[in-house]
């Protein structure tokens, strides 16, 4: 008995092996560490809080500052008349940035998707660079210290740094197909988690010069950054005369990695001949546009999950190192190196958890037990003892089963989604439905920013825990029809090869 098309299933490798080349590896690794750059420059601001939160508050109230006199020249130029209101701006910073990111994404998948992606990911690079600089490096060698130039400042970086992601998802959307799309993007989502790795570590080496060299070395190795892709980055392999995926229709492998996960398969047959792309009358076919993406199924269920994942992954990216500091006391460069492992828990699970996916072809199940288990880490996480060794271990849990998942919904999801069977042949709707998803994140991100300080001031850091657990459970609640229609498709997959057999 032949198995239906949507149960033939291909080695998860086999597709990705045969048509590797080394312009593949080249593209990989480019958005690979330009992502990663950007992620570092934001994790520099982060790494630094408790630096910025002394330099703005008057050294009387200092135990680590000298006593300088007279008390007015040296006092004159701080913000805050005490550490408290200084984090709760710090915290009002954070939502800033992540309001006008998640507005930007939602422009910048749209631009990406009309304009050459690679213009986009080199401008977004280079100018967010100097706004850091200007920002952290420049304010603080000129002693400018003003509450209205900062917002204004991380206004305008937020949206510059929101090309970065719906530009190399697409990138990475056009060269590497379904075929161990899972454990690709697993293992290159990593990019963001490498890039709090090196902001932590350029900021923890600089820092006992000043807070401002952090945001110097950040800043320049981003820009840096931003040239080498303007030149170097292939944005599809049509620029190198290879061929572009799906461009194949008679390749049955080929075909087959490119189908996405997200689609039905029960109607696979039934709707072949329907898209929102005129594929046979244009070679080029037009950007999706944004309605017709918020329509794609899948896309609106994941994007409000993501929203409620994003608000946790964030919050400890912004304050898990204010956290290890403030709640055991220990030193800022120390909090700073150890805050790594939650990125290294979020890499391994990314990975693993895409390959677990690429076998069973199935993500949302995955996500499911991957945040079931995330919630009894939260809970473990928020009773750990003053331990570095300790807290080391359940922070990589944490990350683990909580960064892995994000990783997942931000990637290869985000590349399912924009891949499905009616957009096929067109890459154009990959930065859009990537700014999709991402976007409402990023707007759940801001405002759960904010009320982390607000709960963390008035109720104490347990509570701040209880609200993530709250988060990681929505997660699964919006996902919660997928998973059903998943497993239900799983079983009846195994009922038709047990028939086959």
């Amino acid at each position: 008995m032949a198995l239906p098309g949507s149960l033939r299933r291909q080695p998860a490798n086999r597709g990705l092996v045969s048509h590797c080349t080394h312009h593949h590896i080249v593209v990989f690794l480019l958005t690979f560490f330009s992502y990663s750059l950007l992620h570092a420059s934001r994790k520099t601001f982060s790494n630094v809080k408790v630096s910025i939160s002394s330099q703005w508050t008057p050294s009387c109230l200092n135990s680590t500052a000298p006593e300088l006199r007279p008390y007015e020249l040296w006092n004159s130029s701080h913000l805050f008349p005490n550490a408290e209101e200084a984090t709760l701006f710090l915290g009002t910073l954070d939502t800033i940035f992540l309001i006008s990111y998640a507005m930007g994404l939602f422009v910048s998948g749209i631009v990406g998707d009309r304009l050459n992606l690679r213009w986009v990911l080199s401008f977004g690079m280079c100018s967010s660079a100097l706004v850091v600089f200007f920002f952290g490096t420049l304010t603080e060698w000129l002693h400018f210290y003003n509450k209205w130039f900062y917002c204004c400042l991380w206004v305008v970086n937020g949206l510059l740094q929101s090309t970065g992601w719906p530009c190399v998802v697409a990138v990475m959307g056009n060269w590497f197909g379904k075929a161990g799309r899972g454990f690709v993007f697993g293992l290159w989502s990593a990019c963001a988690s490498v890039g709090n790795i090196l902001g932590a570590f350029l900021a923890s080496c600089v820092l006992k010069y000043g807070y401002e060299y952090a945001f110097l070395v950040t800043a320049s190795v981003q820009f840096a950054g931003g040239v080498i892709v303007f030149f170097g980055l292939l944005t599809s392999p049509k620029e190198v005369g290879l061929p572009e995926l799906g461009a194949d229709e008679d390749d049955s492998v080929e075909e087959d990695a490119n189908r996405p996960l997200m689609g039905n398969d029960d109607a696979d047959d039934d709707d072949r001949n329907y898209s929102i792309q005129a594929t046979d009358t244009d070679h080029q076919p037009k950007a999706i546009g944004f309605f017709q993406a918020c329509c794609l199924p899948g896309v609106v269920l994941y994007s409000l999950a993501y929203a409620c994942l994003k608000l946790v992954n964030y919050s400890f990216f912004f304050w898990l190192p204010f956290y290890l500091s403030n709640n055991f006391g220990w030193k800022e460069a120390e909090a700073d190196q150890l805050s790594i492992w939650y990125d290294v828990g979020g890499i391994i699970g990314g990975t693993i958890q895409g390959l677990i996916s690429d076998v069973l072809q199935k993500r949302a199940p995955v996500l499911a037990i991957s945040l079931l288990f995330a919630v009894g880490s939260l809970f473990g996480y928020s009773r750990s003892p003053n331990s570095k060794s300790i807290n080391a271990v359940i922070m990589t849990i944490t990350g683990f089963f909580i960064g892995g998942p994000s990783n997942m919904i931000s990637s290869a999801i985000s590349a399912d989604l924009g891949r499905q069977d009616l957009v096929k042949g067109s890459s154009e709707a990959l930065a859009t439905v990537t700014g999709i998803v991402d976007g409402t994140g990023s707007i759940g991100a801001a405002v759960g920013q904010y009320l982390v300080s607000l709960i963390q001031e008035n109720l104490g850091w347990m509570w701040v825990f209880y609200f993530f657990i709250l988060m990681t459970s929505s997660t699964v609640l919006f996902i919660s029809p997928l998973i059903v229609r998943e497993i239900k498709l799983l079983l009846h997959e195994r009922r038709l090869r047990m028939l086959a057999e």
